[in-house]
């Protein structure tokens, strides 16, 4: 909808300074523009007249309902991101802080430090903030939530579109005075749509600010903090160290829980976010031992969430693939928690662990890994995750390659057909986006522990080329990392057929007729001399660039003294088979 109400009318009346004519004008606005996020640009200049005749009202003491009816106009002119002008400056923002409620004490910035003003509309608009903020009740102390609201939207729609209010927000330290607010998470003053916009609020500024995402993190304790606000949104009690459960339903299986409300799901799903942002970096820097407990603790909340249920399929998917983002950024190590449950009745078991938490994920990441499309954005987090898990936890490793690289039995059909889990991985092992195709077989090598040899007898020396070579180990061997030993896995099937396998193609194919069969040897000489001929031609016009497999395992680009040796130099000594790797089943 675009804007067409005369805003030159709202103007004449606002100049009134009468509050009922005001409140009567400001209605009419709101009423009519209530749905509108497109604006004309004929009213641009009014519409930022209108915004600095609000704000200026809204310094004077007030009627609630007239207050309210303020807030919202600013609202909505805040939606254009093109007449933001009113509401950047250090006063303006003020303002709405104070009525959100959010306001710190302290934060008062001189006008002269304003970026937005000359040096002539700073001090003018000091002194009228001045004179008029002594006739103001101070809204940060205000019951009406409904000004509250509309306080935290106005400055949520400012942060999304300007940058300069982005700064003003930093320097006003609004996120002290939202956090504030966030540790009265068990406080049943807070209507819901204060709860969720002070986090829509957090994440944004969080979102948008490195200087403010430290600041949670180390100054205000926000892994803790928001820990707190997600353990008090889900109604969580502790039966044991690092153990969740619903309170009042304790010792009910998870799938047998009712599902979370849309109010409880949309303020952890805020929270989620808030905790990506904080820690975005986690996983690249070392923790100390109280960082890890706080990591630990919320992991296991995490665990909760990854196992509860959302009102609504599409909303429990959206509500997991939060929680997996968000574990994704967790210290490896912690990751434990999942782990940590006691097996109960109705337990997934495996070596006498809990592999529920790890059952959701695999199925979780099938369930993307099945949409086909988009598989770099909504499949990689699931897969990455699960991958690191495997390689620092040895149960979770077993547990997942026996779900995913069962004991191989069919020797018939490629690696890459079928519809197993394991055909569908090795189909993403030649996508055309590198990091697809590199997660999927990263995966695939960690299950296989790092071994060459197993790795191609499941996914097929074809398919597993990229990462070998990538890796330098095209010779065979086995990558650096420290698996357990475990007992051959060959069944039957695959020992009748071993030795009839072709490794490129990682299974048994029928005898293919000899092309040279009937042939003299002058005949193969002159066709061997032909496709040499045409090998030649092809490199030196620089479409195909020959490569040998060089001593460190990678290949390397051929020079033409190399293929000259080649020529009288055969790949092995005569009496000297060619070397394989003993495999070391598990």
């Amino acid at each position: 909808m675009t804007m067409k109400m005369d805003v030159n009318a709202i103007i004449e009346k606002m100049e009134t300074g009468e509050q009922d004519t005001v409140l009567t004008a400001l209605l009419s606005f709101n009423k009519e523009m209530n749905q509108c996020f497109t604006f004309s640009k004929e009213e641009e200049e009014d519409r930022k007249h209108l915004g600095e005749l609000v704000l200026r009202f809204l310094n004077r003491e007030l009627q609630p309902s007239c207050q309210l009816a303020c807030l919202e106009t600013v609202r909505i002119l805040s939606r254009d991101k093109d007449c933001l002008h009113p509401f950047i400056s250090h006063s303006a923002m003020s303002t709405l802080s104070r009525y959100a409620g959010i306001v710190v004490a302290g934060t008062a910035t001189p006008a002269d430090s304003q970026p937005v003003e000359s040096q002539g509309e700073r001090e003018e608009e000091a002194r009228v903030s001045s004179e008029l903020v002594k006739e103001a009740s101070p809204p940060s102390e205000n019951p009406d939530q409904e000004v509250i609201v509309e306080g935290l939207k106005s400055i949520c729609n400012i942060l999304l579109h300007n940058e300069t209010g982005q700064v003003v927000a930093a320097d006003l330290q609004l996120i002290k005075g939202v956090a504030e607010r966030l540790k009265q998470c068990h406080d049943l003053t807070w209507n819901h749509e204060v709860r969720f916009f002070d986090l829509r609020l957090t994440f944004l500024l969080t979102a948008l600010r490195v200087d403010i995402r430290a600041q949670l993190t180390q100054e205000l304790h926000g892994i803790s903090l928001l820990g707190k606000q997600l353990d008090a949104t889900l109604g969580l009690c502790w039966p044991d160290t690092l153990e969740t459960a619903r309170a009042g339903l304790e010792g009910i299986p998870p799938e047998e829980l009712p599902p979370l409300s849309r109010q409880q799901t949309e303020l952890a799903m805020e929270i989620l976010k808030i905790l990506f942002n904080v820690t975005f970096d986690t996983t690249r820097r070392k923790v100390d031992e109280e960082e890890a407990a706080e990591y630990r603790h919320l992991g296991a909340i995490l665990r909760h969430c990854l196992m509860s249920h959302a009102d609504g399929e599409e909303r429990t998917e959206e509500f997991h693939s939060h929680t997996v983002h968000l574990l994704s950024n967790l210290p490896l190590p912690c990751l434990d928690v999942l782990l940590m449950p006691k097996v109960q009745q109705g337990s997934i078991e495996y070596m006498g662990v809990n592999m529920d938490a790890v059952n959701m994920l695999l199925e979780f990441m099938e369930k993307r890994l099945d949409r086909g499309h988009k598989l770099k954005e909504i499949l990689l987090p699931s897969l990455n995750l699960l991958t690191e898990s495997a390689r620092i936890h040895r149960e979770t490793r077993k547990f997942l390659r026996s779900k995913v690289l069962p004991p191989l039995r069919d020797v018939k059909n490629r690696p890459e057909v079928g519809s197993a889990l394991r055909n569908k991985l090795v189909r993403l092992m030649t996508h055309i986006d590198t990091d697809v195709k590199d997660c999927a077989a990263e995966f695939l090598f960690v299950l296989c522990k790092e071994s060459v040899s197993r790795f191609i007898k499941y996914t097929g020396y074809g398919n597993a080329a990229g990462l070998l070579a990538a890796r330098g180990l095209l010779r065979g061997g086995r990558d650096s990392g420290i698996y357990s030993e475990d007992e051959d896995s060959d069944t039957e099937e695959y020992k009748e057929a071993k030795a009839q396998i072709n490794p490129i193609t990682g299974v048994v194919e029928e005898e293919q007729p000899n092309p040279m069969e009937g042939m003299t040897e002058e005949q193969k000489e002159y066709e061997a001399m032909k496709l040499v001929d045409m090998f030649d031609k092809l490199s030196r016009t620089s479409l195909i660039q020959p490569m040998q497999l060089g001593m460190d395992g990678k290949m390397r680009e051929m020079t033409p003294e190399d293929l000259r040796k080649l020529t009288h130099n055969p790949l092995f000594p005569p009496g000297e088979p060619p070397r394989s790797d003993s495999e070391d089943e598990a």
